[in-house]
Formats: structure tokens, C-alpha cells, sequence
């Protein structure tokens, strides 16, 4: 079977998709270096440019929409966060919320950074 240019893209872009589908499974790193991503957690949703919710086992991550499974180990997860203790230092605010329902972006301009 010979691929055209359009059936050759189409796979890659479904490989590379399929790929970042599971970018919710989240490692927290002990120092800022280690870290893809910067993270404060705020007081109240408003602020918050991602409501998260944390989901027991890993089959449940989300596909960047909020529900997080904390890994283990570093290497099982998609991205690695630090948790900064200054709102000025993250690179995203996120809020935990209590069901996964409420989990979900606010800023759909920051998404990018958990891809």
C-alpha cells in the first residue's frame, strides 16, 4: 500500500495526538530544574487558570481536561511539576476541585503547557 502525502500526514498527526492524550499523568519534582512546568496553587477557582482534580488510578488521567493522576516515579508521567510558593513564579495557577466535573481549563491560552 502506497501513502499518499495527505494519508502520510493524517497518521502522523494521529500518532503525535495520541501521543500527548495521556499529558495529564503528572510527576512533582522536588526541585524547580527538574520541573516542565511551574505550578501555584490559588486560594479560590476565580483565580485559577486550571481547575484540577486528582483522580485515584492512572487509567483515569484526563487528556489536558483537569483530571490529573499523580505518578509514582518521574518517569511514568507526561509532564513533571514543581510547586512554587510565589503565584509570580508559576508558569500556571491551578485550583483542586472536589469532583471531576468542575476540573477544566480557564485560560485555554495556557493549555499548551501541559501538552
Amino acid at each position: 500500500m502506497k501513502l499518499n502525502t495527505k494519508s502520510t500526514f493524517l497518521l502522523f498527526l494521529f500518532a503525535a495526538i495520541s501521543q500527548v492524550s495521556k499529558a495529564q499523568k503528572v510527576f512533582s519534582v522536588d526541585y524547580e530544574s527538574q520541573a516542565d512546568v511551574k505550578v501555584f496553587v490559588v486560594d479560590y477557582e476565580s483565580q485559577a487558570d486550571l481547575k484540577v482534580f486528582k483522580v485515584k488510578y492512572e487509567n483515569q488521567a484526563g487528556k489536558n481536561d483537569g483530571t490529573w493522576f499523580f505518578t509514582k516515579y518521574a518517569n511514568q508521567a507526561k509532564k513533571k511539576i514543581y510547586f512554587v510558593k510565589y503565584e509570580s513564579q508559576a508558569d500556571l495557577k491551578i485550583y483542586f476541585v472536589d469532583y471531576e466535573s468542575q476540573a477544566g481549563w480557564k485560560k485555554a491560552s495556557k493549555m499548551n503547557l501541559m501538552y
